[in-house]
């Protein structure tokens, strides 16, 4: 029981929740909305090595989305979205020992999940059809969007992350 709540992993956690919140707010002006920069996506890589990184990643989101134009919508169900993914992640890397698996299949949680909730969020609870013309149609638009910027954050830079943890890790 006392290896659940170390000191190395608390602060571990804290800097991985800190990183996504300056990482977040860095790109405030283009981190909310239907189409996001959001490079703290990146960091959704990290419960493939630390089981840790998932409630911070929960509690990074969640800090994040204050700023959301979607209001408490957004910090609820954007941030659970990110703990389901998180710990979807984790179960991959927990299972997983290949680097291609794990990236591919780790990956691919974060990306589908916050394709599809944020949407949801941002058209059915929000009603902010972003001007693509029907609910369904800003719908499908906004998953087809959240799937292209989901991979570059997350394949683009979550892949370099993922090698340069790895290789400190080894040490």
């Amino acid at each position: 029981m006392n290896k659940l709540f170390t000191t190395k992993r608390l602060c571990r956690a804290g800097v991985i929740s800190a990183l996504y919140v300056v990482l977040t707010y860095a790109f405030s002006t283009f981190a909310f909305g239907p189409f996001q920069v959001r490079p703290a996506e990146a960091l959704s890589i990290l419960p493939l090595f630390f089981a840790e990184a998932v409630p911070a990643l929960f509690i990074g989101c969640m800090l994040s989305n204050l700023l959301s134009a979607y209001t408490v919508y957004d910090i609820i169900f954007g941030s659970l979205a990110s703990l389901l993914a998180g710990l979807c992640t984790c179960f991959v890397g927990k299972y997983f020992k290949r680097d291609g698996a794990r990236i591919v299949l780790g990956g691919l949680f974060p990306v589908i999940i916050n394709a599809l909730v944020i949407p949801l969020i941002i058209v059915f609870l929000c009603g902010d059809t972003g001007g693509y013309g029907g609910i369904w149609t800003a719908y499908f638009t906004m998953v087809a969007i959240f799937l292209g910027t989901q991979t570059v954050w997350v394949y683009g830079l979550g892949t370099p992350l993922y090698f340069a943890v790895k290789r400190i890790w080894k040490k």
